[in-house]
């Protein structure tokens, strides 16, 4: 996240420091009832202005936000430990035993709540395991009976159910950026749409119209034109503003964007989804087929797009009914060092784990078979 962008989990920050208050308080009234039957009161006292000072700290830095960082997290929970530590200091054997560590279990949450914030449920409950480990060693011994010890189902409970929350905020606060960011490029494409419309199609429109009309060599002129003019429609009315589905791409929206008055694509009505990188790949090998077939099947050949969801597969065909490929044409083509071909059809085919047929001959036009398995 940039560093100036805002924290999704702020409120939680916020409910946290709620939470480290609500627990000095406690730590406050534990220490007023057991500080007559420590070994070492005045040390116990000096140690618990050094909790209250720590707190104050950390609280100050995860509101303003200088301390939503690993640093501070790490350190945060190396203070808690070193203060549960100090039992061994300041109690007896016998007392660390009877009670709970002396500044407080539900003080020394606070560390695993800050760890589940920033880093999630897994490091959240990682960081609740540290703390109640730092228990039992004060203790001297682990307490399996959970009915009444609850220490550990406490903190793992906490670090989970506080991480998902974070997590899912943050998730939530991702998605609906990304759909300002579309609202906002749908905006701006309508937009740009009525300019297209109103100046560069109406100009084409004229241009193909008078060429007809006036004829001869302006005639091509007007053909050119009104390819550009029909091109130019498709685009802005087309309704692929978004292709992308979080990490998913619909490849059939990437194939239309490549029809023309010589290219006929045909897909299914519903997404064909496949993984960005993926699509964006497969994309690209039918486009090398397409200018392929622009540049060498011939001025009056078509060239037809399918798009087949096989459910374990997606298969691309691009056939045209140009001149085709002479036998050994492309062999020559590698022996001359133009691997257009090998590399950017077949060679990234087979990159991607999938595979590149082709079938052509002399006046038979030419026709791609590229098939992607879906992991």
């Amino acid at each position: 996240m940039p560093a100036n962008a805002p924290d999704p989990a702020t409120p939680l920050w916020r409910a946290a420091q709620v939470f480290r208050l609500f627990s000095c308080i406690y730590a406050l009234g534990f220490q007023i009832a057991i500080n007559g039957d420590l070994e070492r009161p005045a040390a116990g006292w000096l140690l618990f202005a050094v909790l209250i000072g720590w707190s104050i700290a950390c609280a100050v830095a995860y509101l303003i936000g200088f301390g939503r960082r690993l640093a501070w997290v790490l350190a945060e929970l190396a203070v808690v430990v070193a203060l549960v530590l100090s039992t061994f200091y300041v109690a007896s054997e016998q007392w660390a035993l009877n009670n709970q560590s002396w500044p407080t279990t539900l003080w020394a949450t606070n560390a695993t709540i800050s760890a589940a914030i920033l880093l999630g449920p897994i490091y959240g409950m990682l960081s609740g395991v540290v703390i109640v480990a730092a228990s039992t060693v004060v203790k001297g011994t682990l307490n399996y009976d959970l009915g009444r010890n609850a220490t550990v189902v406490i903190e793992l409970a906490v670090g989970l159910g506080v991480g998902m929350a974070a997590l899912t905020a943050r998730r939530s606060h991702a998605e609906l950026e990304r759909a300002a960011r579309l609202t906002a490029r749908t905006e701006e494409r309508e937009r740009l749409s009525r300019q297209v419309h109103d100046g560069a199609i109406q100009v084409l429109a004229l241009v193909s119209r008078r060429g007809r009309e006036i004829g001869g060599e302006t005639a091509e002129l007007a053909e050119l034109a009104g390819e550009q003019e029909r091109a130019l429609r498709r685009l802005v009315s087309s309704s692929d503003a978004e292709s992308a589905v979080g990490e998913l791409t619909d490849i059939g929206a990437l194939l239309r964007a490549r029809a023309s008055d010589r290219v006929s694509v045909s897909v299914p009505a519903d997404p064909v989804l496949l993984d960005s990188g993926v699509a964006e790949e497969l994309a690209a090998a039918a486009g090398n087929a397409l200018d392929n077939a622009t540049a060498h099947a011939g001025a009056s050949a078509r060239t037809y797009v399918l798009l087949e969801d096989l459910g374990d597969s997606v298969t691309v065909s691009i056939r045209d009914d140009g001149v085709g490929i002479p036998d050994g044409r492309l062999q020559e083509a590698v022996g001359e060092g133009r691997f257009g071909i090998a590399k950017s059809i077949v060679g990234r085919m087979d990159w991607l784990g999938g595979s590149a047929k082709l079938n052509t001959g002399p006046g038979c036009g030419t026709e791609w078979e590229l098939t992607i398995p879906r992991r």
